[in-house]
């Protein structure tokens, strides 16, 4: 466990308890997070345990049968790994790879296979007694904390693969409610949050700036709170710092084998069809600016901003995705069960367009990634958008399972899958 993360849990454990025995916290704190008060003093909250999410019967067979759709390059194949309700970011957990499962509502989902045949056992609601608020980011560190970042919060729990069963969990808080993004800044668009733990042993999080294209009143704000960009911070949520700006709303980021960031960001709505386009961006340092919202994607200026001269030194994307297509989770494809040609790759989740008129996405892609160069997006595995328009699902996130399957979340189906490959000529 990271040492600076565990002082800061023991010292937070210790001034909890010192203070719930005195009577000294609000009467208004006791009534709202009196549970995650009491988990980061180690008391018990006598939570009972969630319930357990059914894994068959009617929705998972209507799955399996749309998985049959799904187009796939030869010797992979698509199969149902778990019905998680809402399921959004994952997390596979670096030891026993237990799944972590962020939402958009107010849940965190574990998802165990304990016989270890590829198919989830058992899918239960975590830390039931923690209000959680938009806890879609989840991300675990090297030696096994698992981060969550909600809409304006972020929370640690150390050894969580190990404990999660019970509903008490030792749990700690990085960032305190309120204090991700200025209260004012709340709102009901771009709350998905991301985080990764980075080689520097900082956790990275992507905030989405909550407009299409915000007025200039907002930037000095946005720029400084990292609103519209990536921010990182030590492992407690000291020594925050902006990492990278000009972003509009990234859902997905990534380290690459070299220790550098890679994202994906989503592009300016009502600009048309065919325009901009989306982005996947690599970040190769500290302070770069990424454009937005003086272009709105790719090379494409924003009504808004035509007129305005952008910052020098803006960074270009590394390659276009079709617009409107929303780009969101990638992940670096590190394992070793798919053929070389992958391995390195990126592959990319897109949820699929909400305003266009002719629909695109809803399918994962991947690119391929040699010498630091990136190769033109391509699909992978299609088919939830039907040729009449209609969404069989919605990918989400992807992650590498510790077998080296490929792992993609669907919150429209409420679903994760798993990719495998079982071709002998690797």
């Amino acid at each position: 466990m990271r040492p600076v993360f565990l002082a800061a849990l023991l010292s937070s454990a210790a001034l909890v308890t010192s203070a719930l025995a005195q009577g000294a916290l609000p009467a208004e704190t006791k009534a709202k997070v009196d549970d995650l008060v009491k988990l980061q003093g180690m008391q018990s909250t006598n939570t009972a345990p969630a319930p357990e999410i059914p894994q068959t019967g009617r929705k998972a067979d209507a799955i399996r049968k749309t998985l049959a759709k799904i187009k796939l390059p030869e010797g992979f194949k698509i199969d149902l790994y778990a019905i998680v309700p809402d399921a959004r970011a994952i997390a596979v957990g670096p030891n026993a790879g237990v799944l972590f499962v962020g939402t958009r509502k107010t849940k965190v989902y574990t998802v165990t296979d304990r016989d270890k045949d590829r198919v989830a056992d058992e899918v239960r609601a975590f830390a039931p007694g923690i209000d959680f608020k938009i806890p879609n980011g989840v991300c675990f560190s090297k030696d096994g904390v698992l981060t969550v970042v909600e809409q304006n919060r972020v929370l640690s729990f150390p050894a969580a693969e190990f404990f999660y069963e019970n509903p008490d969990v030792a749990a700690g808080i990085v960032v305190k409610q309120g204090e991700l993004i200025p209260a004012s800044e709340e709102s009901y668009n771009h709350t998905a949050r991301v985080c990764r733990v980075g080689p520097d042993g900082k956790t990275y999080i992507a905030l989405g700036q909550p407009y299409n294209v915000p007025a200039p009143e907002k930037m000095d704000l946005y720029r400084t709170h990292g609103i519209g960009g990536i921010v990182r911070m030590d492992a407690d949520g000291k020594n925050r710092e902006v990492y990278a700006t000009g972003i509009r709303n990234s859902v997905g980021i990534d380290f690459a084998a070299d220790k550098s960031l890679w994202f994906t960001d989503n592009q300016v709505d009502g600009m048309g069809d065919d325009k901009p386009p989306g982005e996947l961006n690599h970040a190769t340092k500290a302070g770069e600016n990424f454009g937005f919202p003086w272009f709105g994607g790719g090379a494409v200026r924003t009504v808004e901003y035509k007129d305005q001269t952008p910052p020098a030194g803006v960074v270009a994307p590394v390659a276009e995705l079709a617009p409107h297509a929303a780009d969101l989770g990638l992940t670096f494809y590190n394992g070793r069960q798919f053929p070389q040609a992958y391995r390195g790759g990126i592959f990319i989740a897109e949820h699929g367009s909400w305003n266009r008129t002719e629909p695109v996405g809803a399918r994962v892609m991947f690119a391929p990634v040699v010498d630091g160069k990136v190769g033109q997006p391509k699909p992978f595995a299609e088919g939830w958008l039907t040729g009449d328009g209609e969404y069989l699902g919605r990918p989400v996130d992807v992650a590498v399972l510790l077998d080296g399957s490929l792992l993609v979340s669907d919150d429209a189906a409420g679903a994760i899958y798993r990719i495998s490959y079982e071709n002998d000529a690797k």
